[in-house]
């Protein structure tokens, strides 16, 4: 049996292993270039919501706390005493001046007049047959007839006659006005309040409570305060002559309530709050005004023309002031510092740092920095 010489085998085996190492290389590239990561993909802009900066009036205010305080407030009460008989008014009514709202029992009056007059004519009847007397008397004392003393006191009891005629005027006249007082009428225009006593009841003039309640609404008034560092920039604009514009919002300042005109000034400042009180009248025509509500008060003191304008959101605060990020034309954000005005409503004016037509994030600022890719969205 034949076998493979030695030298034969040796040189193969380079051969061999020169193959084997190529084979491996191969694996180990192959295993090496799966295990790679693969490029990272770019990041996906960030959804915000932008505004654009725009131009136009904007109002200076001075706001300050304040309430409705009704012009005029009064408690109707019976002038005279007697049984409540009638009520011609409806709680919460609206009634005029004049307008009748209860009636007193008048026939305890009326038979007082009746009285009266029958003592008048009586008296009446006297001061004419003394007058009378009187003339006789002085044609008997041409002949002598009758003493003088006796014409002078007829003269007196005339004078007397007369001072009871005039008494059971006087009585008469205070009957009438008492039968007046019986029909109870309302003294100012406003609404009515609760009903303080039914009918039935006697009533009399002292009585605390009164019938009902009368509250001025139209006009109204609102007395509000604002701090005493305002009072030089009211005084100035009151001094321009014309009316100074106020409104009157609820307790958010979202809803404007009424609109009306600057009243007065106090006098006086307080000097437990450093607070002075101004008082602003108001039409109410719509009646959403009512005594003692909480309101909001806000003082125009000029117009500012043409000022640019972005929503209040807009505006980011940092450890360098006021900033907003502008979108720019290659969608992405640059942080614009920007020197703030004054608030009107939702929106705040800017007086340095934006230009009209650009477009400045309203929505999603906290996730944005410097160079940020964004894509705006639609407001919800």
């Amino acid at each position: 049996m034949s076998s493979t010489p030695p030298k034969r085998v040796w040189r193969i085996a380079p051969f061999a292993l020169a193959l084997l190492a190529v084979g491996g290389y191969g694996l180990f590239a192959r295993a090496g270039g799966a295990a790679r990561p693969a490029p990272a993909p770019p990041p996906r802009p960030t959804p915000v919501v932008v505004a654009p900066v725009h131009t136009r009036d904007v109002g200076v205010y001075i706001t300050g706390l304040g309430s409705v305080t009704p012009l005029n407030t009064v408690t109707v009460r019976s002038r005279v005493d007697g049984q409540l008989v009638a009520v011609k008014f409806r709680e919460g009514q609206l009634v005029r001046e004049g307008e009748l709202l209860a009636e007193i029992d008048a026939r305890p009056f009326e038979a007082q007049l009746t009285q009266f007059e029958g003592q008048l004519t009586r008296d009446q009847a006297l001061l004419d047959n003394a007058r009378l007397d009187l003339t006789r008397y002085e044609t008997l004392m041409k002949t002598d007839a009758v003493p003088e003393q006796q014409v002078d006191t007829q003269r007196s009891l005339i004078r007397q006659y007369e001072g009871a005629v005039e008494n059971d005027r006087g009585l008469i006249e205070s009957v009438r006005v008492q039968l007046a007082y019986c029909r109870i009428t309302s003294p100012i225009s406003g609404r009515a309040g609760l009903r303080q006593v039914d009918p039935g009841n006697i009533v009399h003039a002292a009585d605390a409570n009164g019938i009902v309640v009368i509250t001025q609404l139209q006009p109204i008034a609102v007395i509000f305060t604002i701090p005493e560092d305002s009072i030089p920039a009211v005084l100035e604009r009151m001094a321009r002559g014309t009316p100074v514009p106020v409104d009157a919002y609820d307790r958010e300042q979202r809803h404007k309530l009424a609109s009306g005109t600057l009243l007065t000034i106090d006098n006086q400042v307080d000097p437990t709050t450093g607070t002075v009180k101004l008082k602003a009248t108001f039409p109410n025509a719509d009646g959403r005004l009512f005594g003692s509500q909480f309101v909001n008060a806000r003082l125009l003191l000029e117009v500012k023309p043409h000022a640019t304008v972005v929503p209040a959101v807009a505006v980011q605060r940092g450890t360098g002031g006021a900033f907003v990020y502008v979108m720019t034309p290659d969608e992405t954000v640059t942080v614009r510092p920007v020197t703030v005005g004054v608030a009107d409503g939702d929106d705040v004016s800017i007086d340095q740092g934006l230009k009209t037509g650009e477009r400045v994030v309203i929505d999603g600022a906290d996730r944005l920095r410097e160079g940020t890719r964004v894509v705006a969205q639609a407001s919800k």
